[in-house]
């Protein structure tokens, strides 16, 4: 082969190498392109997908925040209305202690009665609220439901028991409401 063919063939192989590195260049190009948009879908599905889940857990806070304060609601209902119906239970034993305060009679037998029926009338709504009196006179000193202020010598009651009774205790189920005034043995 003589030179100028040999030339030529060079440029034809340049020609072609160069033809073919453009074509991979373009391919390269067209391959980066649709990674590209690629990535730009999925961007955008994921941005969509955290609107969404963004918005969804505003709205669980908001539910919440509704639930607390419509339960905050109820609870201070319940709580007037207990208080209410309570005092409500209450009014009659008033209305006979004025009653009381207002009768004019001299036979202290029918006052006392009338005491006695308005005591039992209060006695009633206290069991009806399930509320017990305790404390009595030769009950063991329970400190966890006593409050001793004295203590006395009694030949008569056994030791650390209770001698007399300030004021008594009540309890509604397991919880104190007040705690029982006694006198103590030693």
């Amino acid at each position: 082969m003589n030179k100028g063919e040999n030339m030529a063939d060079e440029k034809k192989i340049n020609d072609a190498e160069q033809t073919a590195e453009k074509e991979t260049k373009k391919k390269k190009k067209l391959d980066k392109k649709g990674e590209i948009d690629s990535l730009n879908a999925e961007i955008e599905k994921l941005t969509t997908e955290l609107a969404t889940l963004k918005d969804a857990h505003l709205r669980t806070l908001a539910e919440y925040d509704n639930f607390r304060k419509r339960s905050q609601r109820e609870k201070e209902a319940t709580y007037g209305d207990a208080k209410a119906n309570t005092l409500k239970t209450l009014l009659p034993v008033l209305d006979n202690f004025d009653r009381a305060a207002d009768n004019k009679t001299d036979d202290i037998e029918v006052y006392r009665k009338g005491i006695e029926m308005t005591l039992a009338q209060l006695g009633e709504i206290l069991k009806n609220l399930e509320v017990e009196s305790f404390g009595e006179v030769g009950d063991e000193f329970d400190p966890n439901i006593h409050s001793a202020v004295m203590t006395v010598e009694n030949a008569d009651l056994p030791e650390n028991s209770v001698a007399g009774v300030f004021e008594k205790g009540y309890k509604m189920g397991d919880r104190i409401l007040r705690f029982a005034t006694v006198q103590v043995t030693n």
